[in-house]
């Protein structure tokens, strides 16, 4: 599962209270057209440091995904109506069929149901282990099917009240690949140190930063 969703919106409750895996849905649930941006770490055994990879998710109607990259290179991936197509300045699109890549197959039905807020859905394919507060919760996604469990250990949801800012693969094999979004990715530009991402990712905030407030992070309310 790419890494890949979107920062959305919805009302937190205005105490500090434990969440479950219905109360996040509720606050993720949001209708197309939508937006946010990204910063996603890559690591590799071959890299001196992980890739940084910035760029934006478009969910422009409920049955299409685009996944742009603007850096350190330009493309354009978008999946709709079964099909993928990857797209390259001065290249022709390359075209073919969604079934030929389940990993983007598996991103396309869990961005649809968490955007939609089914439940039943996820826990269809996943097993969902719902911790924290409405101020910082996390939400562990462990795949059932063992195709997917054998490309994908887990999948990992952090969050503040109405707005996900970040997610955690863990693939069967390689390492952790991490993914920034809305607001956590803005407070990013910049930042290279994994380190200093990763507590972005995890804290919600820079050290030594004050939280913001809903709303001041750019995603859609």
């Amino acid at each position: 599962m790419l890494a890949a969703c979107l920062a959305a919106c919805g009302s937190a409750p205005a105490m500090a209270a434990d969440v479950d895996a219905a109360w996040i849905l509720r606050q993720l649930a949001q209708p197309a057209p939508s937006q946010t941006g990204f910063v996603e770490l890559r690591g590799s055994a071959l890299l001196k440091e992980p890739l940084r990879v910035e760029g934006q998710y478009r969910r422009p109607d409920t049955a299409t995904l685009v996944r742009e990259v603007r850096a350190p290179y330009a493309e354009t991936t978008t999946i709709a109506d079964g099909k993928v197509s990857i797209a390259r300045a001065g290249k022709p699109p390359r075209v073919f069929a969604l079934q030929r890549v389940p990993e983007l197959s598996d991103l396309q039905a869990s961005f649809g149901a968490l955007l939609s807020g089914d439940l039943a859905a996820l826990e269809q394919a996943y097993r969902l282990q719902a911790s924290g507060t409405a101020q910082r919760w996390q939400l562990v996604l462990t795949p059932k099917a063992q195709a997917l469990a054998a490309r994908v250990r887990a999948v990992t949801l952090r969050g503040r009240e109405g707005e996900l800012r970040c997610i955690e693969t863990q693939p069967a094999r390689g390492d952790l690949q991490r993914t920034l979004l809305g607001g956590a990715a803005g407070a990013a530009s910049g930042v290279r140190q994994a380190d200093a991402l990763a507590a972005l990712c995890h804290d919600g905030a820079r050290a030594g930063s004050a939280p913001s407030r809903p709303g001041q992070d750019g995603s859609r309310r």
